[in-house]
């Protein structure tokens, strides 16, 4: 059939992924470090994509093309919700990697002088990893920082994690949407705010866009900010 669809150069594209984050379909892929349309028929040629796309890489088209098929987006969604929750271990065994717990640090009056405690609250840290629910995150301020935030910034863990359930991520090495995780996280706990932490590169956009969906589309209304570091570690907005 023939109807309106986007049309991406990838000329012009920069590899941001800020367009893969907006396309909730999930209609957009990184390739090779550029988006490519992956599938015609989760494109509700709708351009939800277009105003987030820094360079005009993305525009509209009519060509021939498969109806749009909304079944095949919703169970694309539950399947990608499904396998973004860990597999609960049993007792004693599993992969500690993907065990929820909390940390416990040692006062910091007992540290040696000069040291910094770290203000790591819980496990896994890695978005990809962490679970949908979990006690730790019911009356959280919760901390969505891009994973190199922490390198770029000397005094990360007291500025920013200090007293927040942080989780990390990085749009364009995982290839991942984080917004519809996000926005379960959001809806299913008793999340008190909600803090992004993000590098000045375009391609870090993916995470706060993320977030800013996820905060929308859980229909609750929360404080929140987003904080943009420099790569030589200063803090550029907030």
């Amino acid at each position: 059939m023939l109807r309106q669809m986007i049309q991406i150069d990838e000329k012009k594209c920069n590899g941001c992924g800020l367009c893969a984050a907006a396309c909730h379909e999930g209609a957009i892929g990184m390739v090779d470090g550029k988006a490519r349309l992956l599938r015609d028929d989760y494109c509700d040629g709708l351009g939800d994509c277009l105003p987030v796309c820094p360079t005009g890489a993305i525009s509209f088209v009519q060509r021939e093309a498969a109806a749009y098929d909304e079944a095949a987006v919703l169970a694309r969604k539950a399947a990608a919700l499904r396998n973004s929750a860990p597999v609960q271990a049993p007792p004693g065994g599993g992969c500690p990697g993907s065990r929820s717990r909390v940390l416990m640090h040692e006062d910091v009056t007992a540290a040696p002088a000069g040291a910094i405690s770290s203000q790591l609250r819980q496990w896994p840290v890695q978005l990809k990893l962490a679970p949908l629910c979990a006690p730790y995150f019911d009356g959280a301020n919760l901390l969505i920082a891009a994973d190199c935030s922490a390198f770029a910034y000397g005094n990360f863990h007291q500025e920013f994690m200090r007293g927040k359930v942080t989780l990390i991520g990085c749009p364009k090495l995982d290839g991942a949407d984080y917004s519809e995780k996000l926005t379960e996280i959001l809806r299913q706990n008793l999340i008190k705010s909600l803090t992004v932490v993000r590098m000045e590169v375009p391609c870090c956009g993916g995470i706060e866009q993320a977030a800013v969906t996820a905060l929308k589309n859980s229909g609750k209304f929360l404080p929140w900010q987003v904080v943009t570091l420099s790569t030589d570690g200063r803090v550029l907005e907030s």
